[in-house]
């Protein structure tokens, strides 16, 4: 009896040790960590995001960029940091395709993080280099399979944003096209303005200025209805491609451990700074919108992973393009 009583009375020890740490939590900096290089689209929505809640939780979010291996070793990093909520990770729909594209990885992308919440969902744009001759998305699916072996398609890496719209892409006109792959979304994005590739699939938080400036040519947008920010850009579905609509959604996870205290604050304080009308202005310049409060918590979040995961499973097994 006495035993049992020592062990109860262990046991509220620890959880009232835990719900003191999560009540005094945050007491220094928290870090999160964006598996991508700097200046690329999830780095910019993360910044955006982590001014915002650093305001609500009273403590400064420093920014890591952790970038190669296509978001994989930025998301090794978190999941095996100490799960006390100063280590967090930013990631987009990668989080679920290298479930499939990595036969090796060294964390489970449903198993080795607890959940915040839905950041985003950003639009995904076919955008080609400025002199490209096709003028329109029909003409570029033509163009496309006319000269398959010359037709230079950029992404980001393996498990890049750009990387898996790209695939969408040729699967949807039906005609495989020479990728280049490249350490980021910026190096590609250069080249492109360069000339020195013709097409890309990225997100509109890092097409939708040079789009605007006329420094590459739009051909469309991967969504249901056109953007505001981008009237003038058809949607896949106009140039005949019904089937390819894509949004490359972000969300924040912790460690596996980090107690649910500590997520729950996390999350609250994702709600609101997704409601700061700075977050919400500039994020309507890059041609997306925050999450609602509904979405920017962990059953959604925990939900919509697991859904894509089995979404882009046969998706990639179909394309045969996987890392080790």
């Amino acid at each position: 009896m006495k035993k049992l009583f020592a062990t109860f009375a262990t046991a509220a020890a620890l959880a009232m040790t835990g719900t003191a740490f999560a009540q005094g939590y945050p007491e220094r900096p928290i870090t999160v960590v964006v598996p991508f290089s700097a200046g690329g689209p999830t780095d910019t929505v993360t910044r955006l995001v982590a001014e915002a809640m650093s305001k609500d939780l009273g403590q400064q979010i420093v920014v890591e960029n952790v970038g190669g291996a296509g978001g994989t070793l930025g998301a090794a990093r978190v999941a095996q940091a100490d799960p006390d909520g100063y280590t967090l990770l930013l990631h987009h729909i990668g989080m679920a395709t290298s479930a499939t594209l990595y036969r090796k990885l060294p964390y489970k992308p449903a198993e080795s993080f607890e959940y915040v919440g839905l950041v985003t969902e950003v639009p995904m744009t076919i955008v080609g280099k400025k002199d490209l001759e096709p003028t329109d998305i029909k003409a570029l699916v033509d163009y496309a399979k006319a000269n398959k072996d010359t037709v230079t398609v950029a992404n980001a890496g393996i498990g890049a944003a750009s990387h898996l719209c790209g695939m969408l892409f040729m699967t949807a006109i039906g005609t495989p096209l020479v990728t280049v792959p490249y350490k980021g979304t910026g190096p590609a994005m250069t080249d492109l303005l360069g000339g020195q590739v013709d097409i890309m699939c990225d997100q509109t938080t890092n097409t939708t200025k040079q789009i605007q400036a006329g420094t590459i040519k739009a051909y469309a947008v991967t969504t249901p209805k056109r953007l505001d920010v981008l009237p003038d850009v058809p949607t896949t579905a106009e140039g005949g491609l019904p089937g390819m609509e894509v949004a490359i959604w972000h969300g924040i996870y912790a460690p596996k451990g980090t107690s649910a205290e500590i997520t729950d604050k996390l999350s609250k304080a994702l709600q609101k700074a997704l409601t700061d009308d700075n977050v919400k202005a500039r994020f309507a310049e890059l041609g997306t919108s925050p999450s609602p409060a509904s979405d920017a918590t962990p059953a959604a979040l925990k939900a919509k992973l697991e859904s894509e995961i089995a979404r882009w499973k046969p998706i990639i097994e179909a394309a045969g393009q996987f890392a080790d």
